[in-house]
Protein backbone atom coordinates (compact mmCIF):
# COMPACT_ATOMS: atom_id res chain seq x y z
CA UNK A 1 0.00 0.00 0.00
CA UNK A 2 1.65 3.26 -0.96
CA UNK A 3 2.16 5.99 1.59
CA UNK A 4 -0.75 8.18 2.50
CA UNK A 5 -0.26 12.26 3.18
CA UNK A 6 -0.32 12.69 6.68
CA UNK A 7 -4.02 14.61 7.72
CA UNK A 8 -2.15 16.76 10.22
CA UNK A 9 0.09 18.11 7.30
CA UNK A 10 -3.12 19.51 5.27
CA UNK A 11 -2.80 23.14 4.86
CA UNK A 12 -5.64 25.32 5.73
CA UNK A 13 -9.12 24.03 4.89
CA UNK A 14 -9.50 23.79 9.32
CA UNK A 15 -13.77 23.60 8.32
CA UNK A 16 -13.28 20.35 5.98
CA UNK A 17 -10.52 19.04 8.54
CA UNK A 18 -13.28 19.55 11.59
CA UNK A 19 -16.06 18.24 9.98
CA UNK A 20 -14.52 14.84 9.09
CA UNK A 21 -13.19 14.72 12.69
CA UNK A 22 -16.13 14.88 14.17
CA UNK A 23 -17.70 12.37 12.21
CA UNK A 24 -14.84 10.51 12.98
CA UNK A 25 -15.87 11.10 16.95
CA UNK A 26 -19.27 9.89 16.33
CA UNK A 27 -20.06 8.70 12.90
CA UNK A 28 -23.43 8.78 14.10
CA UNK A 29 -23.96 12.40 12.80
CA UNK A 30 -24.18 11.36 9.33
CA UNK A 31 -21.40 12.03 7.05
CA UNK A 32 -20.01 14.78 5.14
CA UNK A 33 -20.10 16.44 1.92
CA UNK A 34 -17.25 18.27 1.01
CA UNK A 35 -17.50 20.69 -2.09
CA UNK A 36 -15.42 22.39 -3.80
CA UNK A 37 -13.03 23.28 -7.10
CA UNK A 38 -10.12 20.40 -7.92
CA UNK A 39 -7.03 20.85 -6.09
CA UNK A 40 -8.10 21.47 -2.86
CA UNK A 41 -7.49 18.15 -1.20
CA UNK A 42 -10.72 16.15 -0.89
CA UNK A 43 -9.70 13.24 -1.40
CA UNK A 44 -6.14 13.49 0.17
CA UNK A 45 -7.87 14.45 3.53
CA UNK A 46 -10.72 11.49 3.46
CA UNK A 47 -7.90 9.09 2.69
CA UNK A 48 -5.43 10.73 5.44
CA UNK A 49 -8.29 10.28 8.04
CA UNK A 50 -8.89 6.80 7.35
CA UNK A 51 -5.27 6.08 7.95
CA UNK A 52 -4.50 8.19 11.28
CA UNK A 53 -7.87 6.51 12.74
CA UNK A 54 -7.45 3.99 15.80
CA UNK A 55 -7.71 -0.16 15.31
CA UNK A 56 -11.30 -1.34 15.89
CA UNK A 57 -11.96 -4.59 17.33
CA UNK A 58 -13.98 -7.29 15.20
CA UNK A 59 -15.16 -10.78 15.49
CA UNK A 60 -12.34 -12.04 13.93
CA UNK A 61 -13.82 -14.38 11.69
CA UNK A 62 -16.76 -11.97 10.29
CA UNK A 63 -17.23 -11.21 6.91
CA UNK A 64 -18.79 -7.76 8.16
CA UNK A 65 -16.31 -7.03 10.99
CA UNK A 66 -19.19 -6.82 13.36
CA UNK A 67 -18.07 -5.03 17.15
CA UNK A 68 -18.25 -7.61 19.38
CA UNK A 69 -19.06 -5.78 22.25
CA UNK A 70 -22.73 -4.75 20.80
CA UNK A 71 -24.12 -7.93 20.22
CA UNK A 72 -27.31 -5.58 19.06
CA UNK A 73 -25.70 -4.64 15.88
CA UNK A 74 -24.64 -7.98 14.51
CA UNK A 75 -24.85 -9.64 11.31
CA UNK A 76 -27.47 -12.34 10.75
CA UNK A 77 -24.49 -14.87 10.77
CA UNK A 78 -22.48 -13.60 14.33
CA UNK A 79 -26.42 -13.91 15.92
CA UNK A 80 -26.75 -17.68 14.96
CA UNK A 81 -23.65 -18.06 15.98
CA UNK A 82 -24.02 -16.88 19.07
CA UNK A 83 -27.13 -18.82 19.59
CA UNK A 84 -25.92 -22.16 19.05
CA UNK A 85 -23.68 -21.03 21.65
CA UNK A 86 -20.36 -20.66 19.66
CA UNK A 87 -17.81 -17.98 21.64
CA UNK A 88 -16.99 -15.54 18.89
CA UNK A 89 -13.25 -15.01 18.67
CA UNK A 90 -11.97 -11.03 18.35
CA UNK A 91 -8.69 -9.19 16.87
CA UNK A 92 -8.19 -5.86 15.83
CA UNK A 93 -7.68 -4.35 12.33
CA UNK A 94 -7.35 -0.91 11.11
CA UNK A 95 -10.00 1.18 9.80
CA UNK A 96 -10.54 0.44 6.75
CA UNK A 97 -10.98 2.77 3.59
CA UNK A 98 -13.47 2.17 0.87
CA UNK A 99 -13.53 4.10 -2.08
CA UNK A 100 -17.17 3.57 -4.28
CA UNK A 101 -16.76 3.55 -8.12
CA UNK A 102 -19.20 6.14 -9.62
CA UNK A 103 -20.71 3.16 -11.98
CA UNK A 104 -21.55 1.07 -8.88
CA UNK A 105 -24.99 -0.57 -9.49
CA UNK A 106 -27.46 -1.13 -6.01
CA UNK A 107 -26.53 -4.73 -6.21
CA UNK A 108 -22.71 -3.72 -6.12
CA UNK A 109 -23.77 -1.79 -2.98
CA UNK A 110 -25.89 -3.49 -0.87
CA UNK A 111 -24.69 -7.21 -1.49
CA UNK A 112 -26.89 -9.89 -3.16
CA UNK A 113 -29.00 -13.13 -2.37
CA UNK A 114 -28.27 -16.08 -4.14
CA UNK A 115 -32.19 -17.14 -4.86
CA UNK A 116 -31.32 -20.22 -6.99
CA UNK A 117 -29.61 -21.73 -3.94
CA UNK A 118 -31.64 -20.98 -1.47
CA UNK A 119 -34.79 -22.70 -3.93
CA UNK A 120 -32.74 -25.62 -4.79
CA UNK A 121 -30.52 -25.86 -1.58
CA UNK A 122 -32.68 -24.90 1.08
CA UNK A 123 -29.39 -22.50 1.85
CA UNK A 124 -28.95 -18.75 2.46
CA UNK A 125 -26.42 -17.26 0.33
CA UNK A 126 -25.25 -13.75 0.79
CA UNK A 127 -22.58 -12.16 -1.09
CA UNK A 128 -21.18 -8.63 0.13
CA UNK A 129 -21.50 -5.72 -1.27
CA UNK A 130 -19.23 -2.05 -0.30
CA UNK A 131 -21.75 -1.55 2.67
CA UNK A 132 -19.93 -4.65 4.11
CA UNK A 133 -16.55 -3.76 3.59
CA UNK A 134 -17.56 -0.17 5.11
CA UNK A 135 -18.66 -1.22 7.89
CA UNK A 136 -16.34 0.28 11.27
CA UNK A 137 -14.43 2.28 8.87
CA UNK A 138 -15.05 5.13 5.99
CA UNK A 139 -16.85 4.97 2.93
CA UNK A 140 -15.27 7.21 0.13
CA UNK A 141 -17.64 8.24 -2.53
CA UNK A 142 -15.70 10.87 -4.96
CA UNK A 143 -17.86 12.71 -7.44
CA UNK A 144 -21.13 11.99 -5.56
CA UNK A 145 -22.99 14.31 -7.65
CA UNK A 146 -22.19 11.82 -10.98
CA UNK A 147 -23.70 8.65 -8.86
CA UNK A 148 -27.04 7.25 -9.65
CA UNK A 149 -29.92 9.09 -7.90
CA UNK A 150 -30.99 5.47 -6.33
CA UNK A 151 -27.51 4.26 -5.62
CA UNK A 152 -26.77 7.63 -3.56
CA UNK A 153 -30.38 7.52 -1.02
CA UNK A 154 -29.51 3.49 -0.37
CA UNK A 155 -26.38 5.16 0.77
CA UNK A 156 -28.17 7.49 3.03
CA UNK A 157 -30.48 5.17 4.75
CA UNK A 158 -27.86 2.92 5.45
CA UNK A 159 -25.72 5.35 7.10
CA UNK A 160 -28.76 6.67 8.84
CA UNK A 161 -29.78 3.35 10.05
CA UNK A 162 -26.06 1.70 10.76
CA UNK A 163 -27.69 -1.71 8.94
CA UNK A 164 -27.96 -3.33 5.96
CA UNK A 165 -31.12 -5.31 4.98
CA UNK A 166 -31.17 -7.32 1.91
CA UNK A 167 -34.86 -8.93 1.21
CA UNK A 168 -34.93 -11.05 -1.85
CA UNK A 169 -38.20 -13.43 -2.73
CA UNK A 170 -39.30 -13.43 1.21
CA UNK A 171 -35.32 -14.45 2.18
CA UNK A 172 -33.76 -11.44 4.61
CA UNK A 173 -30.33 -11.03 5.35
CA UNK A 174 -28.87 -7.77 7.49
CA UNK A 175 -25.67 -6.81 8.76
CA UNK A 176 -24.70 -3.77 10.61
CA UNK A 177 -23.21 -0.84 8.14
CA UNK A 178 -21.55 1.91 10.91
CA UNK A 179 -19.05 4.31 8.93
CA UNK A 180 -17.95 7.56 8.55
CA UNK A 181 -19.94 8.58 4.95
CA UNK A 182 -17.25 11.27 2.67
CA UNK A 183 -18.99 11.92 -0.84
CA UNK A 184 -16.77 14.88 -2.67
CA UNK A 185 -17.97 16.62 -5.60
CA UNK A 186 -17.24 19.69 -8.00
CA UNK A 187 -19.85 21.92 -8.38
CA UNK A 188 -18.73 22.78 -11.49
CA UNK A 189 -19.63 19.55 -12.78
CA UNK A 190 -23.64 19.73 -11.29
CA UNK A 191 -25.52 19.68 -7.90
CA UNK A 192 -27.03 17.26 -6.05
CA UNK A 193 -31.36 17.14 -5.67
CA UNK A 194 -31.83 19.08 -3.35
CA UNK A 195 -33.77 16.02 -0.77
CA UNK A 196 -30.56 14.32 -1.52
CA UNK A 197 -28.17 17.31 -0.39
CA UNK A 198 -30.45 17.68 3.02
CA UNK A 199 -29.56 13.68 3.92
CA UNK A 200 -25.92 14.73 4.13
CA UNK A 201 -25.89 15.66 8.05
CA UNK A 202 -22.79 18.55 7.26
CA UNK A 203 -22.11 20.02 4.32
CA UNK A 204 -18.65 22.26 3.46
CA UNK A 205 -17.13 24.36 0.99
CA UNK A 206 -13.85 24.91 0.38
CA UNK A 207 -11.55 26.89 -2.49
CA UNK A 208 -8.30 27.63 -3.26
CA UNK A 209 -6.24 29.33 -0.90
CA UNK A 210 -5.76 33.10 -1.73
CA UNK A 211 -2.32 33.24 0.74
CA UNK A 212 0.62 33.15 -1.26
CA UNK A 213 3.03 32.21 1.97
CA UNK A 214 0.13 29.46 2.82
CA UNK A 215 0.66 27.77 -1.01
CA UNK A 216 4.52 27.57 -1.21
CA UNK A 217 3.99 25.54 2.05
CA UNK A 218 1.69 23.42 0.11
CA UNK A 219 4.55 23.34 -2.35
CA UNK A 220 7.01 22.91 0.03
CA UNK A 221 5.38 19.87 1.95
CA UNK A 222 3.94 18.24 -1.32
CA UNK A 223 7.45 18.20 -2.83
CA UNK A 224 9.19 16.43 0.60
CA UNK A 225 6.57 13.93 0.61
CA UNK A 226 7.21 13.13 -3.02
CA UNK A 227 11.09 12.69 -2.89
CA UNK A 228 10.60 10.36 0.53
CA UNK A 229 6.92 9.37 1.79
CA UNK A 230 8.38 7.70 4.92
CA UNK A 231 10.61 10.26 5.89
CA UNK A 232 7.87 12.81 5.69
CA UNK A 233 5.87 11.00 7.77
CA UNK A 234 7.60 10.46 10.46
CA UNK A 235 8.10 13.98 10.85
CA UNK A 236 4.32 14.36 11.26
CA UNK A 237 4.15 10.75 13.18
CA UNK A 238 3.54 12.71 16.61
CA UNK A 239 1.04 15.06 15.60
CA UNK A 240 -0.86 11.91 13.91
CA UNK A 241 -0.69 9.99 17.03
CA UNK A 242 -1.97 12.26 18.88
CA UNK A 243 -4.97 13.69 17.15
CA UNK A 244 -5.68 9.85 16.68
CA UNK A 245 -5.68 9.40 20.73
CA UNK A 246 -7.90 12.56 20.79
CA UNK A 247 -10.62 11.04 18.50
CA UNK A 248 -9.98 7.83 19.96
CA UNK A 249 -10.83 9.73 23.35
CA UNK A 250 -13.54 11.65 21.61
CA UNK A 251 -15.36 8.10 20.88
CA UNK A 252 -15.56 6.86 24.38
CA UNK A 253 -17.11 10.20 26.04
CA UNK A 254 -19.66 10.71 23.20
CA UNK A 255 -22.31 9.05 24.67
CA UNK A 256 -21.73 10.92 28.27
CA UNK A 257 -21.74 14.25 26.53
CA UNK A 258 -25.08 15.95 28.44
CA UNK A 259 -27.07 18.90 27.24
CA UNK A 260 -29.62 21.43 28.89
CA UNK A 261 -33.28 22.31 27.66
CA UNK A 262 -31.46 25.84 27.10
CA UNK A 263 -29.03 24.00 24.98
CA UNK A 264 -32.28 22.50 22.73
CA UNK A 265 -34.06 25.48 22.79
CA UNK A 266 -30.46 27.34 21.71
CA UNK A 267 -30.76 24.93 19.08
CA UNK A 268 -34.48 25.23 18.07
CA UNK A 269 -34.58 29.23 18.30
CA UNK A 270 -31.54 29.00 15.50
CA UNK A 271 -32.71 26.95 13.12
CA UNK A 272 -36.36 28.82 13.04
CA UNK A 273 -34.89 31.78 12.93
CA UNK A 274 -32.91 30.97 9.95
CA UNK A 275 -36.04 29.36 8.25
CA UNK A 276 -34.50 25.85 8.01
CA UNK A 277 -36.72 23.09 6.66
CA UNK A 278 -37.46 20.40 8.68
CA UNK A 279 -35.82 19.25 11.55
CA UNK A 280 -33.14 16.92 10.81
CA UNK A 281 -30.77 20.12 11.32
CA UNK A 282 -31.38 20.85 14.73
CA UNK A 283 -30.83 16.41 15.25
CA UNK A 284 -27.51 16.82 13.48
CA UNK A 285 -26.48 20.18 15.67
CA UNK A 286 -27.22 18.48 18.62
CA UNK A 287 -24.52 15.40 17.67
CA UNK A 288 -22.27 17.61 16.27
CA UNK A 289 -22.12 19.83 19.07
CA UNK A 290 -21.87 16.71 21.52
CA UNK A 291 -18.74 15.10 19.34
CA UNK A 292 -17.07 18.33 19.45
CA UNK A 293 -17.57 18.56 23.63
CA UNK A 294 -16.07 15.05 23.55
CA UNK A 295 -13.23 15.92 21.17
CA UNK A 296 -12.41 18.42 23.49
CA UNK A 297 -12.21 16.39 26.65
CA UNK A 298 -15.84 17.84 28.05
CA UNK A 299 -18.82 16.04 29.53
CA UNK A 300 -21.08 19.22 28.62
CA UNK A 301 -21.85 21.08 25.26
CA UNK A 302 -21.97 24.71 25.20
CA UNK A 303 -23.15 27.74 22.91
CA UNK A 304 -20.04 27.96 20.93
CA UNK A 305 -20.25 23.74 21.06
CA UNK A 306 -23.68 24.74 18.91
CA UNK A 307 -22.71 27.07 17.07
CA UNK A 308 -19.16 25.28 15.53
CA UNK A 309 -21.68 22.41 14.68
CA UNK A 310 -24.28 24.85 12.85
CA UNK A 311 -21.68 26.09 10.84
CA UNK A 312 -21.03 22.57 9.16
CA UNK A 313 -24.86 21.80 9.15
CA UNK A 314 -26.71 24.99 7.84
CA UNK A 315 -24.33 26.15 4.69
CA UNK A 316 -26.16 23.88 2.46
CA UNK A 317 -29.93 23.90 3.99
CA UNK A 318 -30.27 27.72 4.42
CA UNK A 319 -32.43 29.24 1.88
CA UNK A 320 -33.55 32.42 2.83
CA UNK A 321 -32.56 35.12 5.81
CA UNK A 322 -29.95 37.06 6.90
CA UNK A 323 -26.75 34.63 5.73
CA UNK A 324 -28.42 33.42 2.09
CA UNK A 325 -25.74 36.86 0.59
CA UNK A 326 -22.67 35.78 2.54
CA UNK A 327 -20.85 32.78 3.97
CA UNK A 328 -22.08 31.74 7.44
CA UNK A 329 -19.26 31.79 9.93
CA UNK A 330 -18.89 30.43 13.56
CA UNK A 331 -18.59 34.26 14.78
CA UNK A 332 -22.44 34.97 13.27
CA UNK A 333 -23.84 32.50 14.84
CA UNK A 334 -22.74 32.24 18.26
CA UNK A 335 -23.63 36.17 18.24
CA UNK A 336 -27.14 35.26 16.81
CA UNK A 337 -27.54 32.49 19.59
CA UNK A 338 -26.67 35.11 22.53
CA UNK A 339 -29.46 37.93 20.58
CA UNK A 340 -31.87 34.75 20.78
CA UNK A 341 -31.65 33.83 24.65
CA UNK A 342 -31.13 37.44 25.44
CA UNK A 343 -35.06 37.53 23.91
CA UNK A 344 -36.18 34.55 25.04
CA UNK A 345 -39.16 34.36 27.96
CA UNK A 346 -38.92 31.84 30.70
CA UNK A 347 -37.41 30.97 33.72
CA UNK A 348 -33.64 32.84 34.54
CA UNK A 349 -31.99 29.32 35.28
CA UNK A 350 -32.55 26.67 32.18
CA UNK A 351 -34.74 23.56 33.24
CA UNK A 352 -32.69 20.71 32.74
CA UNK A 353 -33.60 18.07 30.37
CA UNK A 354 -35.40 15.31 31.65
CA UNK A 355 -35.97 11.67 31.12
CA UNK A 356 -40.14 12.28 31.69
CA UNK A 357 -41.79 15.90 30.44
CA UNK A 358 -42.54 16.35 35.13
CA UNK A 359 -38.72 15.42 36.29
CA UNK A 360 -37.54 18.12 38.28
CA UNK A 361 -34.72 16.82 39.29
CA UNK A 362 -32.04 19.01 37.93
CA UNK A 363 -29.90 15.97 36.33
CA UNK A 364 -29.27 16.64 32.48
CA UNK A 365 -30.16 13.69 30.47
CA UNK A 366 -27.75 11.40 28.83
CA UNK A 367 -28.55 10.71 24.98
Amino acid sequence: MPPIYPFTAIVGQERMRRALVLNAVDPRIGGVLIRGERGTAKSTAARALAALLPHVEVVSDCRFGCDPETPATWCTECRERAARGEKLPVTTRPTSFVNLPVSATEDRVVGTLDIEKAIQRGERHFEPGVLAAANRGLLYIDEVNLLDDHVVDVLLDSAAMGMNIVEREGISFSHPARFILVGTMNPEEGDLRPQLLDRFALSVEIHGIRDARERVLIMERNLKFEVDANEFRNEWLAKEEELSHQIERGRRLVDQVTYTRRDLLSIAALTASLNVDGHRSDLVILKAARAQAAFDGRLAITDRDIALAAELALPHRIKRGPFQQSEVTMEDLQERIAQLQSQAQGPSQPEPVSEAADDSAGQKKKI
